[in-house]
């Protein structure tokens, strides 16, 4: 049967048969399928910690009942009074920032205690379209993945050519899905008639709009709120936070490979506690190698808790916070009747380690480890989707300097590091043969945004500081929203083989010297995720890592930080294939400001 125009979470609702059996086996009338014995369960709609047994029948929970009440015959498992908690939920995430498939981002995160995931997959949208992101929304595992669809692809058809186009038709019947929880991620930039249409229909449903309030506040966030948006995870102090709570929104503290942004969220306990109820957690975009060894959700529940949030408050955020406010909670997010058995068993609280890890009523995990395998398939369609021109060398990347400028320029360019916010500054730099070249020794290197989905050639250069990038360049297919190629050197020469790099590669990460590819990341599904187990995606990126690394780059996630160059719904700057936009006009500005001439005066514009 098909889960078009489907309640909510159709295609997981309890049958009426499934209801009648536990009904007898709650009842003591009918026999569990099994006993969870001797545990300490999260009772989070009470915050409390009781010592309880759990009945089973099939993928539900039938009843939780106090230690040792009697039953008829039934397999048991003595859990040895450990605790049981309800698996995370991760409210904002985009599964191809991983750089795995469904299915191995799935064998990654389960063992640590995820069970479901609220996915956006506008990043394969915007390579291949709306067929693509039915295929990243779905997995064979027991991983259960609800839909953010996205709310518009490409973001901005004025500013960009994109790849793939998601018509308004497309994303209103992918909407009426039972698999739909939100619309996706927009910006306050974006706000028409279109997103209009889309968001009151996902209110109409019952569902919710996940928004995007990077340093927006004030009537812009006020006018953000009252158009439907839900939720929010940008907000990063105490102040962003209390503003948003106040508006009746979701703060979805996000922590992913850029910025961790739990520590300051709970820099406030005290300030911020009245709102714990409509906290959740999300990664939003996290690599692979992070999700190793820093973990998913199980990484916030421990980092709230190391910073004052009490235990089950934490856990409830993980779980019971985000199940109830999607509008789950009668599928998942607690211990209790009814709901399905999505469940982990743990040690120690405050450590957040499961020893095991339970979905729809089976072990799917086991310390540390997935207990399934990944069946999902990849179809051919969703390869071969870099198209390049047949060869780029240094004259590419050229940035003509203009008439009078001498030995030096100024250009507008963009500052970033650990976090995707891009700060403008104006930078002085040399000019040799006509050309604007980027100074290592300022710490500003030379980006360029090439489209790689048409191969018109189309590309734009800018300049950023922050990587720290001494010799070389860096380059990768990964580039947000539109996925198109981005590289950024220190020289033309090495920025043309990184480029040409990746034309070969079929798409990725690589990190070039001396026009030799020192490390590369093979990325040839949709140019954004691999098709190898997500043990061998891990070595990889550690190694194109460290070969940035060797380069000079200090940021933890060097390839991370590239790939938002091209985000402009987040300030100051954004750069796309046609051009340098301005976050708050979203319209284009030049590159090159100025002569260096002390006598002239000129206007940022």
């Amino acid at each position: 049967m098909s889960n078009a125009d489907k309640p909510l979470g159709h295609h997981l609702a309890a049958s009426a048969d499934d209801l009648v059996r536990l009904q007898a086996v709650a009842g003591g009338r009918a026999a569990p399928d099994l006993v969870l014995a001797n545990a300490r369960v999260l009772s989070l709609h009470s915050r409390e910690i009781l010592e309880r047994d759990i009945w089973l029948s099939g993928r539900h929970i039938a009843a939780v009942v106090p230690a040792g009440h009697p039953h008829p015959e039934a397999p048991r498992e003595d859990l040895g009074g450990q605790f049981v908690a309800p698996t995370f939920i991760d409210t904002h995430l985009h599964i191809e920032y991983s750089l795995l498939t469904p299915g191995e981002f799935a064998r990654c995160v389960v063992p640590r205690g995820t069970g479901c995931v609220l996915a956006d997959p506008n990043c394969i949208g915007n390579v291949l379209g709306a067929n693509a992101m039915d295929w990243a929304g779905q997995t064979g595992t027991p991983l259960k993945i609800f839909q953010q669809i996205s709310s518009r692809i490409p973001r901005a058809p004025h500013l960009e050519l994109g790849g793939a186009t998601v018509t308004e038709e497309e994303q209103l019947s992918r909407l009426a899905s039972s698999h739909a929880v939100t619309v996706g991620e927009s910006t306050p930039f974006g706000f028409d008639e279109r997103a209009a249409r889309m968001y009151a229909q996902s209110l109409a449903e019952g569902r919710r709009n996940t928004g995007h309030t990077a340093r927006v506040k004030d009537e812009m966030l006020w006018a953000y709120a009252a158009s439907g948006i839900s939720d929010d995870h940008n907000a990063f102090n105490t102040d962003e936070v209390l503003d948003r709570v106040r508006l009746g929104m979701m703060i979805t503290v996000m922590s992913g490979s850029m910025n961790d942004n739990v520590p300051m969220v709970f820099a406030d306990t005290a300030a911020v506690e009245g709102g714990y109820p409509f906290f959740s957690f999300c990664a939003d975009d996290r690599h692979v190698d992070d999700l190793h060894r820093v973990g998913h959700i199980d990484h916030h529940v421990r980092e709230a808790i190391r910073c004052g949030v009490p235990v089950l408050e934490a856990y409830a955020m993980a779980s019971l916070n985000a199940a109830s406010f999607y509008r789950l909670d009668h599928l998942i997010g607690s211990i209790t009747p009814g709901r399905i058995a999505d469940l982990q068993v743990i040690p120690v609280l405050e450590e957040a380690k499961p020893s095991r890890v339970m979905l729809d009523g089976q072990w799917a995990a086991q310390d540390g480890a997935a207990l399934f395998a990944n069946p999902d398939s990849i179809p051919e369609s969703l390869y071969g989707s870099v198209h390049l021109p047949e060869n780029f060398d240094a004259e590419a990347f050229r940035v003509p300097a203009k008439a009078g400028d001498g030995e030096v320029a100024v250009v507008r360019a963009m500052e970033m590091y650990d976090g995707y916010f891009k700060r403008a500054f104006e930078a002085e730099l040399p000019v040799v043969d006509g050309d604007v070249v980027p100074d290592p020794a300022q710490d500003v290197a030379k980006i360029a945004v090439i489209d790689r989905h048409h191969g018109t050639d189309t590309r734009a250069c800018g300049f950023v500081r922050g990587f720290d990038l001494g010799a070389g360049a860096i380059a990768g297919t990964t580039n947000c929203e539109n996925q198109n190629l981005v590289v950024l050197g220190t020289n033309n020469a090495d920025m043309a083989a990184a480029a040409n790099a990746l034309r070969e590669l079929g798409g990725g990460y690589v990190a070039v010297k001396d026009g030799e590819v020192l490390a590369s990341l093979p990325l040839p599904v949709a140019g954004i995720m691999s098709d190898l187990p997500w043990e061998e995606v891990l070595v990889q990126s550690d190694a194109v890592d460290a070969a940035a690394h060797a380069l000079g780059s200090k940021l933890n996630s060097p390839f991370m930080i590239l790939a938002f160059v091209g985000l402009a719904g987040v300030p100051d700057y954004g750069l796309t294939e046609k051009g340098l936009i301005d976050s708050y006009s979203m319209e284009f500005i030049p590159v090159v400001v100025c002569c260096r001439c002390p006598q002239h005066v000129h206007q940022i514009t």
